[in-house]
């Protein structure tokens, strides 16, 4: 593990957004990462929740990946990508503008469409997903306002997917930027999480970058005093022997926004 806390600009300079894609989302001997799967399954059982649906989704820490959108597109009419390094934006755009050297999705896509239920359907999918997607933004989740200068209007459900236990050096930290993703969600809307456990850092392309190790009761308080009602949380174990990381396992879970005290 780092004895250092990977600070935002190592990301900003650092972070190869396409080593980290053939790293971690290419097929491997005709198979997607088993955590990938898992994750894919995770968001597909939390985005056929009921209640988890409406206009606008805000997704926190996007980083250079569509996976975690697959499954949320279904229920959500427009998407807002928000991520601090330049690069993992514009990795972002080149697929959504559907140009020629963009990372190759298909495989993840028709996973997700499998577990919908027809896996004909992933150019269907594509395209409503990159139509859906209206905006991709730089965030800061240490900032109270995460994309200040702009403002957005708080929306129905954000999404964070593996951002925020790498983006806080600390616990008080990992509780403040939760604090601060909480003012993306209207007050009734939801949060829903996908958070490493007992991990401490993470690696490839020869570089290792620093995560929060985090327990599952530290999450849940922290999204607890961030203002939500747990609905939904489920832990599964990470298959051990994985030298690029040392996650235990990976928490996912729904809270519901209480409504302002008034």
């Amino acid at each position: 593990a780092p004895a250092v806390f990977t600070e935002a600009e190592v990301y900003q300079q650092n972070f190869d957004p396409r080593a980290y894609l053939e790293e971690f989302y290419s097929l491997k001997q005709g198979r997607l990462e088993a955590l990938v799967e898992q994750n894919l399954r995770s968001l597909f059982k939390m985005f056929s929740l009921e209640e988890l649906k409406g206009d606008t989704l805000i997704d926190v820490g996007c980083g250079p990946t569509i996976y975690q959108v697959l499954s949320a597109c279904e229920r959500f009419q427009e998407i807002i990508a928000l991520d601090y390094t330049d690069r993992n934006r514009q990795e972002l755009e080149k697929w959504l503008k559907n140009e020629a050297g963009a990372f190759d999705w298909r495989p993840v896509v028709k996973y997700v469409c499998e577990l919908e239920g027809d896996r004909e359907k992933w150019a269907e999918k594509e395209e409503k997903l990159r139509k859906k997607v209206r905006q991709v933004l730089k965030c800061d989740v240490t900032k109270a306002n995460p994309t200040d200068p702009v403002s957005l209007l708080p929306a129905d459900c954000v999404l964070s997917t593996l951002c925020l236990e790498a983006a806080s050096k600390d616990l008080p930290t990992f509780r403040s930027a939760l604090r601060n993703v909480a003012g993306l969600v209207k007050p009734g809307g939801h949060l829903v999480m996908v958070t490493v456990l007992g991990d401490t850092y993470y690696a490839f392309n020869n570089q290792v970058f620093s995560c929060l190790r985090l327990e599952r009761s530290e999450v849940e308080e922290a999204v607890e005093a961030a203002g939500f009602d747990l609905k939904f949380s489920e832990v599964q174990s990470c298959l051990p022997g994985d030298v690029r990381q040392d996650c235990e396992a990976v928490l996912s879970l729904v809270a519901r926004r209480r409504a302002a005290l008034t």
